[in-house]
C-alpha cells in the first residue's frame, strides 16, 4: 500500500504546527513563518508483545548501572570547562548558538587544537570550504594531523563515515545546512533540522562519540529550528556579546551533566578567542573618577562574583515626554525604580530624560543590582560623585525599601580582593553577616534609597 501523504505548516521561528496555514503564527504572533511541509505517513503493523520479549530488551538495575565511568575531555580553554561542568563528557551531545560573527567556529578550531594532540578530530562543515578553513585555522595557529575536515551537507553520508572512522570528537557547523536526502523539505527547514540533530544523536549515542553541533539563531535571538532541538541535545550553550564590544560571554541554557548558572568570559582578539580569568578586573579598567552618575555593583553569575559599572545619565528634556533608554538592563524595571524614587525618595525625573548603560556589553539581569542603578540615576540627577571606592548593591521593593540579597559574603570578599573600601549593602544581610572576616573593607547596611545615596556620597 503507498504511503499516505498530508501537508502541514510549521512556524520557522517556533515550530508550531497546525493543519492549515496563518498569516500570523498563532503561538508566537510573527507574521509570514508559516512554511509547507509533506509528512509522510507510513502504515506499520503493531508487534505482539511475544515478539518483543523474544527480540531481547536490554533493561538494568538502576542500582548496577556503573557511574564511576564518567569520562570528559578537556578542551583545553578552562572557561569552556567551567561552562560544560568540568569538560567535554565522552559520548554527549552540545549544541552551540551565538549571533552570526560571534566567534562559535572561532572557538570550535581552538578547541579542534588542543584536543587534536591526543584525540582524533572530525570537523564537519556546510557552510565554508576547505580552503577557507585552512586560512582560518593559518590565522589561530590550528595544526595536527590528527584533525580532519570534512565538507559535505549530506547528514547520512557523514554519519557512515563517522560510524567507520570513529573518531573521538566531531564539530559540526552548521547543523543548519545539513540535509537528509530523503526527505523533500528544503534544507534549513524545521523537518530537516529536526530530523538531522536525531540522526546525529544516535550517532553520537550509540558509538560513544562526542558531538558538538553549531546553530543558528533567530532575529529574537533564540535557537532557530523546532524547540525539540534543545531538548534532543545534552548541553545548550549560547555566545553572546554585541559585534562592537570584544568580550564575550558563554552560558549554559542547559547541562545535563552540570549547572546551567556558569558563565565563560572571553575577549575577541586578532588571534582569536582569549579566555578572561579575572572578568570583573577587566570590565573595571579604565573606569572614570571624579565623574558623577557612575556606580559599581557585585553580580553574580553562577559561582562566580562579577564587578560591572553602572553608567546612569540624566538630562532635561527638550521634548514634552522625556525619554528613557537602557543597554544592558531591562527597560521596564528602568521605570519601575524611577517611578519608586519619584514616589517614595523624592527624587524627580519627570521632565528629564534618562539613559543607563552597562559598561562592557554585560546584561543586570538578577534584582541585587536595582539599588546602584538608582544611585547611578541620583547621582547624575543632583550632579554629585560617588566615591570610587564604594560599591553598592542591594533590591528595591515598591515602597522604596531595600530587600536583602543572596551570596552577599562572596559579593563582599570579590569587592575586597578588589580595593574597594566601602560596601553598602541591605539593613537585613547585616543580621548574618560574619563582620570578623571583612578587614580590610567598611561594610554599612540601609534602609532605603536616600539612605544609600547619602552614604555612597560621603568622602568623595
Amino acid at each position: 500500500m503507498a504511503s499516505k501523504q498530508k501537508t502541514v505548516y510549521i512556524c520557522n521561528n517556533c515550530g508550531y504546527e497546525s493543519a492549515k496555514w496563518y498569516g500570523k503564527c498563532p503561538s508566537c504572533s510573527e507574521w509570514g513563518t508559516m512554511d509547507e511541509e509533506i509528512v509522510k505517513n507510513e502504515s506499520k503493523t503493531a508487534k505482539s508483545a511475544t515478539s518483543v520479549i523474544n527480540k531481547g530488551l536490554n533493561v538494568l538495575k538502576l542500582d548496577s548501572i556503573d557511574s564511576s565511568t564518567e569520562f570528559r575531555f578537556n578542551t583545553g580553554i578552562s572557561e569552556l570547562n567551567r561552562v560544560l561542568g568540568g569538560g567535554l563528557v565522552k559520548g554527549s551531545l552540545v549544541l552551540l548558538s551565538g549571533d552570526p560573527g560571534i566567534g562559535k567556529s572561532t572557538l570550535l578550531l581552538q578547541i579542534c587544537n588542543y584536543l587534536s594532540k591526543d584525540l582524533t578530530v572530525l570537523y564537519v562543515s556546510g557552510e565554508e570550504s576547505a580552503y577557507q578553513l585552512k586560512m582560518r585555522a593559518k590565522r589561530l595557529g590550528v595544526k595536527s594531523d590528527n584533525l580532519s575536515v570534512m565538507c559535505e551537507t549530506d547528514a547520512e553520508i557523514v554519519c557512515e563515515y563517522i560510524k567507520s572512522a570513529k573518531p573521538n570528537i566531531v564539530m559540526v557547523d552548521s547543523i543548519q545546512t545539513m540535509n537528509i536526502s530523503e526527505i523533500s523539505s528544503s534544507t534549513g527547514s524545521i523537518t530537516q533540522v529536526r530530523e538531522c540533530t536525531n540522526l546525529f544523536m544516535q550517532t553520537s549515542k550509540n558509538n560513544d562519540i562526542s558531538t558538538i553541533l553549531v546553530g543558528h539563531v533567530n532575529k529574537d535571538g533564540n535557537i532557530a529550528g523546532p524547540k525539540v532541538l534543545e531538548h534532543i541535545v545534552d548541553t545548550v550553550l549560547y555566545f553572546e556579546g554585541e559585534r562592537n564590544y570584544s568580550y564575550r560571554i558563554l552560558r549554559a541554557a542547559k547541562n545535563r551533566f552540570g549547572s546551567t548558572n556558569e558563565i565563560g568570559v572571553f575577549e575577541m582578539t586578532e588571534m582569536g578567542l582569549s579566555q578572561i580569568e579575572s572578568p570583573s578586573m577587566a570590565l573595571l579598567a579604565g573606569r572614570p573618577t571624579n565623574v558623577s552618575g557612575t556606580c559599581v555593583t557585585c553580580m553574580i553569575e553562577g559561582s562566580r562574583p562579577i564587578l560591572a559599572e553602572i553608567q546612569g545619565l540624566a538630562t532635561t528634556s527638550g521634548f514634552g515626554n522625556p525619554r528613557r533608554m537602557s543597554t544592558g538592563f531591562d527597560y521596564n524595571r528602568m521605570a519601575m525604580l524611577i517611578a519608586i524614587l519619584e514616589k517614595r525618595a523624592g527624587y524627580f525625573f519627570s521632565n528629564m530624560d534618562c539613559y543607563l548603560n552597562i559598561v562592557g556589553g554585560l546584561r543586570a539581569d538578577e534584582p541585587a543590582s536595582d539599588l546602584a542603578v538608582a544611585v547611578a540615576l541620583i547621582s547624575s540627577l543632583k550632579d554629585a560623585i560617588i566615591d570610587s571606592e564604594t560599591i553598592v548593591f542591594g533590591e528595591i521593593g515598591l515602597a522604596g525599601e531595600i530587600r536583602m540579597v543572596n551570596n552577599c559574603e562572596q559579593r563582599i570578599k570579590e569587592s575586597e580582593r578588589l580595593g574597594f573600601k566601602r560596601c553598602i549593602i541591605p539593613r537585613q544581610n547585616m543580621k548574618k553577616l560574619n563582620k570578623a572576616s571583612f578587614t580590610d573593607i567598611e561594610v554599612i547596611g540601609v534602609r532605603n534609597v536616600r539612605e544609600a545615596f547619602e552614604v555612597a556620597i560621603e568622602n568623595a
